[in-house]
Order: C-alpha cells, then sequence, then structure tokens
C-alpha cells in the first residue's frame, strides 16, 4: 500500500456495492496516518445533498470548500462550479467579470448541461486543488484521493479530448483540458484504484474496467479486492474439511467453506489476468466511520501481489 504515497492524486471506481466509498475513507486515513497531507474529495453534481463519503468520514455532509476532518486529513465536495468559476478567474483579465457570469442563471444553466463541461469543471477543481500551496510554499494537500461516483467516471475523464478538444483546439480552455488529462494521465502523479469483491461477477466487472482504462491511457495503480472471508485453513486442512463435509452431510459453516473457495478462486483469476497490483483485505464486521478507521489500520499491513 505504501507504493500509493508518492501519488498526487488517488482515483478510486469501482461498481456500486463493492465498498468503493469505504476504501476511499479510509485510503485518506491510510495516508493521513503516514503524514501526507490529504484531501478526500467526493464529485457530485449538485452541493447540499447527503454525502456517502461524509458518512464514512463521520461527518453529515461536505462542503464545496475543504472542510477539516483530523489532523492532516480534509475533505470537500468536488462540483463543477467552483472548478467553472475558477477557471474562469483564471482566463478572464478582471475577476468580477468571471463572478458576474457565474451569477447568471442561464450561463450556470448552460456549463452544467453541455456535454463534457461538467467534467471539465470537475477536473479544473482538481487541478486547482493539485496546484494549490501553503505559506511555506509547500504543495497545500499532498495526496488527493477523489472517489468517483460511478464505474464510467474515470473513462467520462479521459474522454473529454475527444469531443472538446475537436470543438476547441487552441486557447486556454484547450490549455486547461490538456493540462488536466496530463495530471489523470500521468502515472507519476496520478493512480486508479479499482475496487472489487471476491466473487465472480465483480471480479468480471473489474476486469472489463480495467480494460476500459488501459484503453484511455489513465494509469492503473493497483486493484482493491475488498471483504476477502477469513481463511483459516491450509491447503491440507481445507481438503480434510471437505472430505467430512461430504461424508457427513449439510453442515454448519459449510456456506462459509465455499464462499472461502469463490473468493480464492476470484483473487486467483485477478492474478492470471491482470498485471496490476492487487491488495486483498480482509472482511470487517463495523459500520460507518469505525469501518474506514479499521480498514485503514489494515492497510498498513497489507501486502501487493
Amino acid at each position: 500500500m505504501k507504493s500509493l504515497l508518492p501519488l498526487r492524486a488517488l482515483l478510486v471506481t469501482g461498481k456500486g456495492g463493492v465498498g468503493k466509498t469505504t476504501v476511499t475513507a479510509s485510503l485518506a486515513r491510510f495516508a493521513a496516518a503516514q503524514g501526507k497531507r490529504v484531501l478526500c474529495a467526493e464529485i457530485s453534481g449538485e452541493p447540499g445533498a447527503g454525502s456517502a463519503l461524509g458518512a464514512a468520514l463521520g461527518v453529515a455532509s461536505l462542503p464545496e470548500e475543504p472542510m477539516r476532518i483530523s489532523d492532516n486529513l480534509s475533505a470537500v465536495l468536488l462540483t463543477p462550479t467552483p472548478g467553472h468559476q475558477k477557471f474562469l478567474r483564471d482566463v478572464l483579465p478582471v475577476r468580477f467579470l468571471a463572478d458576474a457570469a457565474m451569477k447568471s442563471a442561464a450561463i450556470r444553466r448552460f456549463l452544467s448541461a453541455a456535454p463534457t463541461f461538467p467534467e471539465m469543471g470537475v477536473l479544473y477543481r482538481l487541478l486547482d486543488f493539485v496546484r494549490q500551496k501553503d505559506k511555506l510554499g509547500r504543495d497545500l494537500y499532498e495526496t488527493i484521493v477523489v472517489d468517483l461516483p460511478a464505474t464510467g467516471h474515470a473513462l467520462a475523464l479521459a474522454q473529454i479530448p475527444s469531443s472538446m478538444l475537436r470543438i476547441v483546439p487552441s486557447g486556454p480552455i484547450a490549455a486547461a483540458i490538456r493540462e488536466g488529462l496530463e495530471l489523470i494521465m500521468d502515472p507519476v502523479r496520478t493512480g486508479t484504484i479499482i475496487v472489487t469483491l471476491p466473487e465472480t461477477l465483480p471480479v468480471s466487472e473489474a476486469l472489463e474496467l480495467a480494460r476500459g482504462i488501459g484503453q484511455h491511457s489513465i494509469p492503473i495503480a493497483l486493484l482493491f479486492v475488498n471483504r476477502v472471508p477469513l481463511d483459516p485453513f491450509e491447503d491440507h486442512e481445507r481438503e480434510i474439511v471437505r472430505a467430512l463435509i461430504e461424508k457427513t452431510g449439510p453442515t454448519l459453516g459449510a456456506r462459509t467453506l465455499e464462499r472461502i473457495d469463490r473468493a480464492r478462486h476470484a483473487v486467483a483469476r485477478l492474478e492470471r489476468e491482470t498485471k496490476k497490483p492487487i491488495v486483498a483485505l480482509q472482511e470487517v464486521w463495523l459500520e460507518g466511520p469505525s469501518l474506514a478507521e479499521e480498514v485503514a489500520s489494515l492497510m498498513g499491513q497489507a501486502t501487493e501481489t
């Protein structure tokens, strides 16, 4: 897991229900515990809604400006509007013109609804956080962990140039897009973490997602297998238990053994079909912030395969 610490941006993605948000919160807490100045971010189209990431971090909701969660750890809601406003402030000669433009309901509706513009706003907001410095001239946030809202969002960020740069091939908009894409496609600064479960269908979906992300040149840092059941058996012990079950018939715990076997096969398939590092983390029976904190502590002990 410590191989992630040099990266500036960690983009966490995966299908719904695999624990993606918990992994995001845990990664942020893990990096903060290692002494990194961390910003944990959730992408949302609108402010003010309930926040799954906020709940995992122990707060009711996340604001559009970073809020302090604990030592070395802040959290924020990434929405397109602040990114659009920051972009306009950067390119317009007078700041009040940008502020006036963003006060226009028609302009805000256009920027939110036009194809690729919401992604551009989120991307520019992320880029702005990467650029920010503290009073000592250091990166204000050394590590930015982003909870992507859906499996395809990482792909949507990468597909911006296919449409936007054809329309606007030069000028400040094109320059901003290229700078943002350089960030998310740079394996030295950025890594995508694909979260999955140790089951057949989630693993198939994770492998499909990995192929799609790879085709768009977004670096994959690792695949994270969440909720792996505890396996207390050596190989020969497992065979003994299986033979006993076959001999005695239905036995309490037989389904648990089947689940352990499925998990072993699922992780083995990931190892066969991808050359990316894999981290498997044991199942934790907790909820909310306690779950994220416990998983963060386990990350410090996890090894990559």
